[in-house]
């Protein structure tokens, strides 16, 4: 099937994303402002999803969507099964990209950094703040591995659902956070003609080649650099 045909307008020059509408030379902060505006676009349905990829210690990556729950200086927090894949490859890979996508908005951000669990006590209060349907199929669901048939399902959530009926709803030890810590933070606004903009923040390592003159600096550690399309 030939997709060449297929092809949208974004943004005119007029609109065009430089370094002088930076919201902050804070990439988090920056983060944040351009969230808000996806989150206040009434075409996305959902601000906070995120592709989450991971990759195996030799090599072989792998991609799905997830939800972000939450970020901050210290980083991007997000919630999964640790056991499922994505969770076996951080264990052996401790590092991650992140990208949103928010297609109304022509825009989207790229996050790369390591990523570490988050402590017990944090992973316990999200799980008892979701609703009771939702940690119980935290429980229901052993993700990732092979299952017979959709009817397990149903049968295994009745079962729980019965269980727990009066009583809270334990963490499997399975469960919980993560926390991606950034160091390279790339935001996109797409052209019309192709000339995207990428504005792309990164914390410059001990040992690193010095600053060249078109690098500029941003705020704490951060510095920042306009990249070709």
């Amino acid at each position: 099937m030939d997709l060449g045909p297929l092809r949208k307008s974004y943004r005119g020059d007029a609109e065009a994303f430089e370094e002088q509408h930076l919201a902050s030379r804070d990439p988090i902060q920056q983060f944040g402002a351009w969230f808000q505006e996806a989150v206040g676009c009434p075409d996305i349905g959902e601000a906070n999803a995120m592709c989450l990829a991971t990759c195996t210690r030799d090599g072989k990556p792998s991609a799905r969507m997830v939800l972000l729950k939450g970020f901050g200086q210290d980083g991007f927090r997000f919630f999964t099964n640790h056991e499922s894949r994505k969770g076996k490859e951080l264990d052996a890979n401790p590092f991650a990209s992140l990208v949103f996508y928010w297609e109304p908005l022509n825009r989207q951000v790229r996050i790369e950094g390591s990523v570490k669990r988050l402590p017990e006590e944090e992973s316990e209060r999200y799980f008892h703040s979701r609703p009771k349907s939702s940690q119980i199929g935290a429980v229901v669901s052993r993700q990732s591995t092979v299952i017979p048939d959709r009817e397990y399902l149903r049968k295994k959530n009745a079962e729980l659902e019965e269980r727990y009926r009066e009583t809270t709803v334990p963490k499997p030890a399975y469960w919980g956070g993560y926390i991606l810590q950034p160091d390279v933070m790339e935001f996109w606004q797409g052209q019309t003609n192709r000339l995207h903009d990428r504005i792309v923040f990164r914390r410059p390592r001990d040992g690193s080649a010095p600053l060249g003159d078109m690098t500029h600096r941003g705020e704490g550690e951060w510095v920042f650099e306009r990249f070709a399309p």
